[in-house]
């Protein structure tokens, strides 16, 4: 945003609060742990967040669960709760907005808000960061304070307790890691990670080196998020002041009979809102990038909150900030709590943009639904358990079962043996579409009707010529192997040695429709088994 004086352009200033290790900081909370307790915060198996009494017992962000309890055995461990975050964080946001409104929450932990009228209002820019942190302390939290021209540069001032002189951003930025420009995920794509990836595989270790880059290079080389984080490098506006009037009519409104005073009810109903927003939005072809979320109670209070995006809401990314906020005011510690369930829910949006830079999904949602599936997964394992959601993994092996290794979801994907080296009988290609755990034991049968089995050669003892499953029978069209299996010779006790045979049966389903299907039979100590089915 800009004003102007005497004339002359003049970039607002924006003042940014950052409650470090905010996840933590609401786990301890909602544990009632002091604040020096070793906390870490996981999600699909991995610490995402964590004290600094624990990472100064050698946790760190990206390590697995058990390494983290292995390094601080006191450790307290949690999965990641955005509803507790939020809600935890109102009365900070609260108390904030009481001395200085106008408050913008980019994710709980991390606010911001025009610096002009505070710092006006206390007499400087410093002594309004004083105070700041001091109302922040009162209520229960620690916090750092960042100023500067630009909203990104504020907050990566935030995590440095910096208050930037007024047009030196790119100064101040210059030194830093070029990592920066995506520590925080409010602010940045979801690939702005493979951004900063290439660009030290580039050799530009620096922000300093990346803003030095012609803007024209960068817009022809890189997407539009690298052309965004290089105005956030070059100190320069991320969003340009725009002349794009909100169109009318957008905002939605629900009256809530009867009031709504549990989370579960404000959930549901924050869901149909945002549902009704995003209609109106498709329709007038935008999207919405600020959120203004309004409650009024039977007893007549009016609560709001802002809700700033880098990236356009989505209907479940709407929904989610909506249930978040209404979580924060009716089962919060705010002193604002309301004294009475709410009577109207109102969303508004406040700023707008194209609809263009809404990516619709394959399917015709909205948002990327590989990390919706994610999400959850990552709920369901936080539910039952870290190995309770497990990813397979290609391994190395002779059999289809012994070539699949699972992992749990957050884990390194690593398989227990090399899939490239060499393993003399495995299967050939294809593989089965489906492996049956159980083996159901089966006959096969030359065409006078005698058993069929391996000799130590290798080979069928007869051509096989029918198969026998419980009390059924088949011809046979056709049939390929078998494949020796001699396992671990040279230790007589866990020695094994197997064949595998494909065979391809007539008449499997519809015998008027001459269906066939192809099994994979498994031999062993002259008995036979169906290990997978090709379909």
């Amino acid at each position: 945003m800009c004003r102007h004086e005497g004339g002359v352009a003049v970039s607002a200033r924006v003042l940014a609060l950052w409650c470090p290790d905010w996840p933590a900081v609401a786990a301890a909370a909602s544990a009632d742990l002091p604040a020096t307790h070793p906390v870490a915060v996981t999600s699909a198996n991995r610490v995402i967040a964590c004290s600094a009494t624990a990472r100064g017992e050698g946790v760190r962000r990206g390590l697995k669960r058990r390494e983290a309890q292995a390094r601080c055995p006191h450790l307290h461990v949690t999965v990641a709760d955005q509803d507790r975050d939020a809600r935890l964080f109102e009365p900070v946001a609260a108390a904030i907005d009481a001395i200085a409104p106008g408050v913008e929450v980019l994710r709980p932990g991390l606010l911001v808000l025009s610096a002009r009228g505070v710092s006006r209002y206390f007499g400087s820019e410093h002594a309004a960061a004083e105070r700041l942190i001091d109302e922040s302390s009162a209520a229960g939290v620690e916090c750092q304070i960042g100023i500067a021209d630009e909203l990104s540069t504020a907050v990566i001032a935030a995590r440095r307790a910096t208050v930037v002189t007024r047009g030196g951003g790119a100064q101040f930025l210059a030194p830093l890691p070029v990592a920066e420009l995506a520590a925080e995920p409010s602010l940045a794509a979801p690939d702005r990670a493979d951004l900063v990836d290439l660009l030290h595989r580039l050799g530009l270790r620096t922000i300093g080196d990346f803003a030095t880059l012609s803007p024209v290079d960068v817009a022809s080389r890189f997407g539009t998020d690298a052309v965004l984080a290089h105005r956030s490098a070059r100190g320069e506006p991320e969003r340009p002041p725009s002349a794009r009037a909100l169109p009318p009519d957008l905002d939605v409104e629900q009256q809530c009979d009867p009031p709504i005073d549990r989370v579960d009810a404000a959930a549901f109903a924050g869901r149909a809102l945002a549902e009704q927003l995003h209609v109106k939005l498709a329709a007038a072809s935008v999207a919405c990038t600020r959120l203004l979320v309004q409650a009024s109670t039977g007893n007549g209070e009016h609560l709001s909150r802002t809700w700033r995006c880098a990236e356009p809401l989505t209907p479940e990314g709407t929904a989610d900030r909506v249930r978040w906020q209404l979580d924060g005011w009716l089962t919060g510690r705010s002193e604002a709590r309301p004294t009475a369930g709410v009577v109207v829910l109102r969303l508004e949006p406040v700023e707008v943009v194209a609809a263009g830079a809404l990516q619709l999904g394959l399917w015709g949602g909205v948002g990327d639904e590989d990390e919706r599936a994610r999400r959850a997964l990552i709920r369901v394992q936080g539910l039952l358990g870290g190995e309770a959601v497990q990813i397979g993994v290609l391994s190395g092996g002779r059999g289809p079962a012994e070539r699949i290794t699972f992992v749990p979801l957050g884990d390194e994907l690593v398989p227990e043996f090399d899939p490239a080296a060499p393993w003399p009988g495995r299967l050939p290609e294809p593989a089965p579409s489906s492996v049956l755990d159980d083996r159901p034991e089966v006959a096969l049968e030359n065409g006078a009707g005698d058993p069929v089995s391996v000799t130590e050669r290798g080979v069928f003892s007869s051509e096989p010529a029918a198969l026998r499953w419980g009390t059924r029978s088949w011809q046979l069209r056709g049939w390929a192997g078998p494949w020796l299996v001699d396992e671990r010779w040279w230790d007589p006790a866990s020695a094994h040695v197997a064949a595998r045979a494909q065979v391809l049966l007539a008449n499997w389903s519809e015998p008027d429709r001459q269906q066939s299907k192809a099994l994979l039979l498994l031999c062993h100590d002259q008995s036979w088994s169906v290990e997978g089915v090709y379909e």
